[in-house]
């Protein structure tokens, strides 16, 4: 892992495989970090050049200087890349919030992007854990996120995974790092009440970036966990509406990240559609 100067902005990296081979880049989901795809390198980068990005403001980059958007978001990580020297299409995966800001970069630059694989994405649905909503609640929110330590933190952990073994020292650890960043707080408030509020997440923004993706298909996967107490797993039914032409595959008694619970499964899911275009 590296960090990396973009645009004056402190970005942190995870890079492994052949840098000449096709580019898949990872994205995290809000107040996380590029650990959370962690496992997926060994199982992708015997055949391609793998690349988790801490998006500006979250795990341990420090944040743009603009208020924190999806776009500002995906122009982070288009900027990271490029700092990279990787121009090519590339291969987009985004979890959570990872894969708004995914569909947000297709939009922006379709021709950068070869494949989009969706987990357990934000943008079908306004439904979202009570947790998130109560950031929305002025005063609340800010006093939730200067709480994160040993006591909350694991409980934090717990909402992630079916399996409660994934909630390790490790992991508790790192998301009490993360909320430490002199940015994680504002960072987090701006994305949170810039998607949603109290009542769930917003339609607005849902249905634009939609809208914007009509025009720039792309070969899609579609994945979720059963037991997702983040977004609950019915959004896949409008994720799969969204994207009529995408594979889709619902993983039995997972929570909110796949790709951590499942990570064979998720990686022997997305090598196929990965290879096709990569030929």
């Amino acid at each position: 892992m590296r960090f990396l100067e973009v645009r004056g902005t402190r970005v942190r990296v995870h890079e492994t495989g052949d840098p000449a081979a096709p580019p898949v880049v990872l994205l995290h989901g809000i107040g996380r970090s590029l650990e959370d795809w962690l496992l997926q390198h060994p199982l992708l980068d015997s055949e391609y050049r793998v690349i988790s990005i801490d998006m500006p403001g979250f795990g341990l980059s420090q944040r743009m200087p603009a208020p924190t958007t999806l776009d500002v978001l995906a122009d982070g990580v288009w900027a990271t890349l490029d700092t990279l020297g990787e121009t090519r299409p590339v291969h987009l995966m985004g979890n959570s919030l990872g894969g708004a800001v995914s569909m947000t970069m297709l939009a922006a630059a379709p021709g950068r992007v070869s494949t989009l694989t969706l987990v357990n994405s934000a943008g079908f649905g306004k439904e979202v854990t009570a947790a998130l909503r109560l950031l929305a609640v002025p005063g609340l929110g800010r006093h939730m996120l200067r709480r994160i330590d040993r006591l909350t933190a694991p409980r934090m952990e717990r909402l992630l995974f079916t399996d409660r073994a994934l909630v390790t020292p490790e992991r508790v650890a790192m998301a009490i790092k993360v909320a430490q960043q002199p940015d994680f707080a504002p960072v987090y408030l701006e994305v949170a009440r810039a998607l949603g509020g109290f009542r769930g997440i917003a339609a607005a923004w849902r249905t634009d970036l939609l809208a914007r993706l009509t025009a720039h298909e792309k070969p899609t996967l579609i994945v979720w966990g059963d037991r997702d107490l983040i977004l609950p797993s019915k959004h896949l039914a409008a994720a799969r509406a969204a994207f009529p032409h995408a594979q889709s595959h619902m993983f039995a008694d997972t929570g909110h990240m796949p790709q951590i619970e499942r990570p064979a499964e998720f990686a022997g899911l997305a090598r196929p559609m990965l290879a096709r275009v990569s030929v």
